[in-house]
């Protein structure tokens, strides 16, 4: 797998990019017919990836995506320990498209308590068996060399566009680094509504 740092201080980004055109491997919350698109880089093994799932990422989606005003790109994106963030993705896609949120959400939410524990494949573990999986699909999946070939593929893609940090995102093709406050991504997020 391919190192790289891990994102410790939340920046802007001036300048505005053009919207991210889909990548393969996109998950997608939300409606493609929604007007306004948040891409966002990040890694189950980000702390500030895991304070904004589990705290921003509800708001935004009670607010904006659910109502179907914008969606959700998500894209995969390595961060030491890289292992546990390749696992962690590939345990995602074994629990399939319906629930890859579900399972991402699963393991944001107990980040925490998997590092303070030490045991980090046991307590993937302990997400994949919540989300039905035996301990021969878990391990069959955690396996997978083609399967771990193909988020490297992803991430070596997000090192491409230019990511360095995560989390990192695109708000209607405005980038910020770091984190980002609710309040910034709504109002660059409800734009293109504003303007209908």
């Amino acid at each position: 797998m391919l190192a790289t740092g891990l994102a410790l201080v939340a920046v802007p980004v001036a300048a505005r990019a053009a919207p991210l055109a889909p990548a393969p491997g996109d998950m997608v919350l939300g409606s493609a017919k929604a007007p306004g698109q948040l891409v966002v880089y990040a890694s189950p093994s980000c702390p500030h990836c895991a304070h904004w799932w589990t705290t921003d990422l509800p708001v935004l989606r009670q607010q904006l995506i659910d109502p179907g005003k914008a969606r959700l790109v998500f894209r995969e994106y390595l961060t030491p320990p890289n292992e546990f963030a390749a696992a962690a993705f590939l345990l995602a896609r074994r629990a399939g498209p319906a629930r890859y949120f579900e399972a991402l959400g699963a393991i944001f939410a107990r980040q925490t308590e998997i590092f303070e524990s030490g045991e980090l494949w046991e307590g993937l573990l302990v997400v994949g068996k919540s989300l039905g999986l035996t301990e021969p699909q878990f391990t069959a999946a955690l396996s997978d060399p083609a399967g771990l070939e193909a988020v490297n593929v992803r991430f070596r893609q997000g090192l491409a566009q230019g990511v360095e940090v995560t989390p990192t995102f695109y708000a209607n093709g405005t980038p910020f680094e770091g984190e980002a406050s609710v309040a910034q991504l709504t109002r660059i997020l409800a734009a293109p509504a504003a303007k209908r």
